[in-house]
Parts: structure tokens; C-alpha cells; sequence
């Protein structure tokens, strides 16, 4: 299977001048975009930190931290408003692999193309489920 790694830019808005351009592999297996924890000094002071449990593959529970609010640039793409969570991370031939997840990928109108393997954009963005209900409303 194909691997699909797209460039990021990701800025603290609580910290002036806090931001980092970096590669990240595309999983749709994670919801955050998701950096080692050896990164998150790099950022400076978040305006929330938020402590939360986390799910592995392996089935195994371990903790990050959820900071924010950041802006994210995935290349291509509109820039969006979000959170970042650090997670202990292993480096993998001496360099880390962040991880971007599919909050992000929704958020800013990116489809995951499997047999190209490469981020495209979609058309449009989803309203089908408020239309349903609320068929006889005007917006």
C-alpha cells in the first residue's frame, strides 16, 4: 500500500512566531494532527492544554496533551483552526513521523485518493444532514 506525505505548516496563535513547516504521513486512522512531545516546546505556550486518553492500533490506552488553537496549512489546501495533540512518539530511522489526521483533513476539503495516492480536494463541503432534517426551512 502507498504512503501519502503532504507539507504542513502549523502556527501557535497564543505564541507569536511559534510555528514549524514540517512533512507528514496522511492517516485516516488518527483524528488529530499529531506531533512527538519532544516538538511541543518548539510551539511555546498554548492558550489551552488539555490532558486526554488515547486509543493506539494495538489496543493499548496512553496520554497526550491537546493544545491549541493553532492554525494549520496542509499544502494545497485552506488553512484552518484547530488543535494539536503531542504524543510520545519513537523516532523511526532517527526522525519522526507526524501524523495528519482526518479532523484536519475534513476541516480543510482534502479527500484521501487511494489509487493515486495523493491528498485532492473536494468538491463540496457537507451540509447533507442539516438539509434532511430541515427540508421545509429556508436558509
Amino acid at each position: 500500500m502507498g504512503r501519502i506525505v503532504t507539507t504542513l505548516d502549523i502556527q501557535n496563535l497564543a505564541a507569536s512566531g511559534a510555528s514549524k513547516k514540517l512533512d507528514a504521513f496522511v492517516d485516516t486512522g488518527v483524528s488529530y494532527l499529531t506531533l512527538p512531545s519532544a516538538w511541543k516546546e518548539q510551539f511555546g505556550s498554548f492558550s489551552t492544554e488539555e490532558v486526554v486518553e488515547l486509543q493506539t492500533a494495538t489496543q493499548q490506552v496512553v496520554e497526550g496533551t491537546v493544545c491549541g488553537p493553532v492554525t494549520i496549512k496542509v499544502e494545497g489546501f485552506r488553512s484552518v483552526y484547530n488543535e494539536v495533540l503531542f504524543a510520545d512518539m519513537e523516532p523511526n530511522g532517527g526522525e519522526y513521523e507526524p501524523l495528519l489526521g482526518y479532523i484536519v483533513l475534513e476541516q480543510c476539503g482534502a479527500a484521501v485518493d487511494m489509487i493515486g495516492h495523493r491528498l485532492i480536494p473536494v468538491k463540496y463541503m457537507d451540509l447533507k444532514s442539516c438539509l434532511t432534517r430541515h427540508s421545509r426551512r429556508r436558509f
